[in-house]
C-alpha cells in the first residue's frame, strides 16, 4: 500500500480554475497562488448574497487516542463520496498549524485516498495566513508597548497587561519569559509570554468575522489589559485595529483547494478546539453554503470540545443551522478507551470494545443535546474484524438508536463512502435537525461553564479558587455575561485528566483562569494543566523531516 504522501505526489491535479468553475466561482473571483491554489473573493460572484444556502453537516469524533480516528480524512472521504451520489458538494476545513506538523502529529490535510491536496503545501505555509495572523497579533504587542515605553498616556498597569505574544511553532522556552532587559531604551522589563498563534484571539476574530468591517471593529474591542484604576483598556485606543487589518485584509479570503477526487474544498483559519474554538472560518463555511447544496465541515478533536464549541460558538454567533453530525470512531480507539495497550489493538477484544463503547455513547447523546441528529462512521482499520464490527453496529442501533456506518474511504476515496453519503443526504432532508445551543445568552457566566461541565463532561460540577471567583464577578459587572465560554481544556478525556480515557462521571473539572476574548466574543475557561503554548515532544516529527537529493520534502507525512 502506497503512502499519503505517494499518493499524493502520484495525483493530478486539476487547474484551480477548473475546480472554482466546477462550483460556480467566476475567473474575476480568483486570486490564484499557483497553479492549485487560490483565495476567493466572494464579493466578485455575481449574486452570491442572494443565493440560498445548502445542507449543513458536521463531521466531528470520539475523544481522540494514540490510536487515531481520522476525522479529516472523514470529512474528505465523505465530501467525495456525495459527489460521487451527484450532489453539488464543498467541504470547508481549517489550515493545519505548524506546530503539531513539527511537533508530534505530522501534517493535517486527510490521509490515503482521502487528501485535499497539493498537501505539502497546505501542511506549510500556503498562502501565508497563520503568518498575516501571527504578524497583526505581534503587531499590536508592539504597539502597546512602545505606548507604555512613550509616556503610557492610557494609564496602564503594566502588572495586569493581558496580551500576550504569539509564534506558530511549539516551544514550551517562551512560555513564561521576561521581556524588555537591556537597559531604558528598550523599554520598561516585565513578565511576559507566548502563545501559539492558532490560539491568538486574532485567529479566533479570524475565524468569527463576517467581513472586513466586522473583523476590524472585532479588532478593535480586544481587551489588552487594564489601567491603575482596574478600567479595561482596547486596542481602538491604541489606533492599532486599522493596521492590523491591513495585515489581515488578504488573507480573510477563503483558500480554495481540491480533494484527490476533485471535489473543491476552503481550508482557511485553524484555531485548536482544545485552547479554542476550534473550526475553520465562518466567511468560509457561509461561502460554501452558498456555493453547494452539501457542506461537510470538521470541528477539532471530539465532540465535548470542537462540536460543543462549533454548536454554542459559531452556530450561535454566525446563524449556523447544522442539518447532521457524523461521530467518526475507530475499532482500535474504542478498545483503548475500554483499556487495551497501544501495541494490543491489533487483536480482537470484544469486551474492551464493549468497554469502550461508553466513550461514543456519550458523544452521541451529546450531540443530540443540541437537537441534531447523529449518524456515526466507523473508520475502517485493516486490523479490524467482522465481530467488532458488528458490535459497535448493534450497540449504536439498539442503544443509542442511531445507525453506524463501515466507511472505507482511506483505501478506496468517495467509494467507500458512498453508503454514509447516502444516509447522511437522507438525514439532511428528514427534517429531525431542531438546533438549539446548549444554553441561552442570558446565562451567567459561571452557570454556562457547569452546565459544560454537567451536561457534556459528565461532571459534577467545577471548582474555582477566590481569584477565579471573583474574576466571573468582574467579567459579570463589565458587561460580558452575555458572551459564551469556550473551555480551554485536555482533549484527551471528558474530564481534565488527560489518562481517564472512556465516559468518567461525577468528576469535578478545575477552573485555574478566566481570560476575556471580547473581539471574537468569548471568555476563556483554562481548566487542569491545559497549555495554549504546547511543546514538542521528546522526539519531534521535525527529526525526521528534510529534502531528499531530488528536492521531495520527506518525513511530512
Amino acid at each position: 500500500m502506497s503512502t499519503d504522501i505517494e499518493i499524493a505526489r502520484a495525483a493530478t491535479l486539476q487547474p484551480i480554475g477548473a475546480i472554482a468553475e466546477a462550483a460556480g466561482i467566476p475567473d474575476a473571483a480568483l486570486h490564484p497562488y499557483g497553479k492549485s491554489i487560490a483565495k476567493v473573493d466572494t464579493g466578485a460572484i455575481p449574486g452570491f448574497a442572494e443565493k440560498p444556502d445548502g445542507k449543513l453537516i458536521l463531521v466531528t469524533a470520539i475523544s481522540p487516542t494514540p490510536a487515531g480516528e481520522g476525522k479529516t480524512t472523514t470529512t474528505v472521504g465523505l465530501g467525495d463520496g456525495l459527489k460521487r451520489l451527484g450532489k453539488r458538494t464543498m467541504i470547508a476545513l481549517r489550515e493545519p498549524s505548524l506546530g503539531p506538523c513539527f511537533g508530534q502529529k505530522g501534517g493535517a490535510a486527510g490521509g490515503g485516498y482521502a487528501q485535499v491536496v497539493p498537501m505539502e503545501q497546505i501542511n506549510l505555509h500556503f498562502t501565508g495566513d497563520f503568518h498575516a495572523i501571527t504578524s497583526a497579533h505581534n503587531l499590536l504587542a508592539a504597539m502597546l508597548d512602545n505606548h507604555v515605553y512613550w509616556g503610557n498616556g492610557l494609564d496602564l498597569d503594566e502588572r495586569h497587561i493581558a496580551w500576550r505574544r504569539v509564534v506558530d511553532m511549539n516551544d514550551r522556552a517562551l512560555r513564561s519569559i521576561v521581556s524588555s532587559l537591556g537597559g531604558a531604551t528598550n523599554g520598561f522589563p516585565r513578565e511576559d509570554g507566548f502563545d501559539i498563534t492558532v490560539a491568538s484571539e486574532v485567529m479566533a476574530i479570524f475565524c468569527l468575522a463576517r467581513d472586513l468591517a466586522d473583523l476590524e471593529e472585532r479588532l478593535g474591542r480586544i481587551v489588552i489589559g487594564r489601567t491603575r484604576s482596574k478600567r479595561p483598556v482596547t486596542a481602538a485606543e491604541l489606533n492599532a485595529q486599522g493596521a492590523m487589518t491591513v495585515l489581515l485584509r488578504d488573507a480573510l479570503m477563503p483558500n480554495l483547494v481540491q480533494t484527490l477526487e476533485g471535489t473543491p474544498a476552503f481550508v482557511h483559519g485553524g484555531p485548536f478546539a482544545n485552547i479554542a474554538h476550534g473550526c475553520n472560518s465562518v466567511i468560509a463555511t457561509r461561502a460554501a453554503l452558498k456555493l453547494a447544496d452539501y457542506v461537510v465541515t470538521e470541528a477539532g478533536f471530539g465532540a465535548d470540545l470542537g462540536a460543543e464549541k462549533f454548536f454554542d460558538i459559531k452556530c450561535r454567533k454566525a446563524g449556523l443551522k447544522p442539518d447532521v453530525a457524523v461521530v467518526v470512531a475507530t475499532v482500535r480507539a474504542l478498545k483503548m478507551h475500554g483499556g487495551v495497550a497501544r501495541d494490543m489493538l491489533g487483536t480482537e477484544n470484544l469486551k474492551a470494545l464493549e468497554a469502550g463503547l461508553s466513550n461514543l455513547a456519550r458523544h452521541v447523546e451529546n450531540v443530540r443535546k443540541f437537537g441534531v441528529p447523529a449518524i456515526v462512521a466507523i473508520n475502517n482499520f485493516t486490523s479490524d474484524t467482522a465481530a467488532e464490527h458488528a458490535l459497535i453496529q448493534n450497540f449504536c442501533r439498539n442503544h443509542l438508536g442511531v445507525e453506524a456506518v463501515i466507511c472505507r474511504h482511506w483505501a478506496e476515496g468517495g467509494a467507500g463512502t458512498e453508503e454514509l453519503a447516502t444516509k447522511v443526504a437522507a438525514l439532511t432532508q428528514s427534517g429531525e435537525a431542531d438546533f438549539a445551543p446548549l444554553y441561552p445568552d442570558a446565562m451567567p457566566l459561571r452557570q454556562k461553564l457547569e452546565t459544560i461541565a454537567r451536561e457534556v463532561y459528565g461532571a459534577a460540577g467545577i471548582s474555582a479558587d477566590a481569584k477565579v471567583t471573583a474574576r466571573f464577578a468582574e467579567l459579570e459587572a463589565a458587561g460580558y455575561g452575555n458572551l459564551p465560554v469556550c473551555v480551554a481544556k485536555t482533549q484527551y478525556s471528558f474530564s481534565a485528566d488527560p489518562t481517564l480515557r472512556g465516559a468518567p462521571s461525577g468528576h469535578t473539572v478545575p477552573v485555574r483562569e478566566l481570560r476575556l476574548s471580547a473581539g471574537a466574543g468569548f471568555v476563556v475557561a483554562i481548566c487542569g494543566d491545559i497549555m495554549t503554548m504546547p511543546g514538542l515532544p521528546r522526539q519531534p516529527a521535525a527529526e525526521r523531516i528534510y529534502i531528499d537529493a531530488h528536492g521531495q520534502i520527506e518525513g511530512l507525512f
